[in-house]
């Protein structure tokens, strides 16, 4: 699945279940709670470290359909960019 996929079916869930879809300084605060739940997850040997760190994936991509950015786009320049950068 490419990121552009994710985000739509994220967005498309968020849609279909009534989530929120418009204020994004929540969607930033949900985002940093799922953080903080994969840190716990893992701190305490959980086994839900890869759910959790899902959740916040799903997040980021929900907020880049939030916003209209291309999620795809930005983590290839990103990736591009750190490729760059001295050692």
């Amino acid at each position: 699945m490419d990121l552009g996929s994710l985000q739509r079916i994220g967005w498309d869930n968020k849609v279909l279940k009534g989530y929120n879809t418009t204020d994004i300084p929540l969607e930033l605060c949900m985002l940093q709670e799922k953080a903080a739940a994969a840190f716990t997850a893992w701190r305490k040997g959980e086994g839900r470290l890869g759910e959790e760190l899902a959740d916040a994936v799903l997040y980021v991509a929900s907020i880049a359909e939030m916003t209209g950015l291309d999620l795809q786009n930005e983590v290839e320049a990103k990736v591009a960019k750190n490729s760059a950068r001295p050692d």
